[in-house]
């Protein structure tokens, strides 16, 4: 028997297969070993073409975004400088010129 390795989560010693996945009985979570992205990477963001994002990036808006208490929406093509990479829904961090501090979803932005 092959020795697994660790929840990457909550590095459980408890891991099991279960077909192509690994599966942690303590905290739930599933993971693919193939498709594992090295821990020392940290928290990946990709953007709408599939770019890897890092901080200190310069990104673009592909569409029109609705700001929910705003007077004016974010226009597609806005410039946003020296983004910041986040955990959560919304993993960009940033400031944008003209309408302050703002979260993003990467899904949203293209590098350039």
């Amino acid at each position: 028997m092959s020795q697994l390795p660790n929840c990457p989560k909550c590095n459980s010693e408890y891991v099991y297969e279960d077909g192509t996945l690994l599966v942690c009985p303590e905290c739930a979570y599933e993971w693919n070993p193939a498709e594992q992205v090295e821990a020392e990477e940290g928290i990946v963001a990709i953007d709408a073409n599939g770019n890897k994002l890092a901080d200190g990036d310069t990104v673009t808006l592909i569409k029109d975004l609705k700001v929910k208490g705003a007077p004016k929406d974010l226009k597609q093509g806005t410039r946003v400088k020296n983004i910041r990479i986040v955990e959560g829904d919304h993993n960009i961090d940033c400031k944008i010129d003209g309408f302050g501090a703002m979260k993003l979803k990467s899904e949203f932005v293209k590098k350039i």
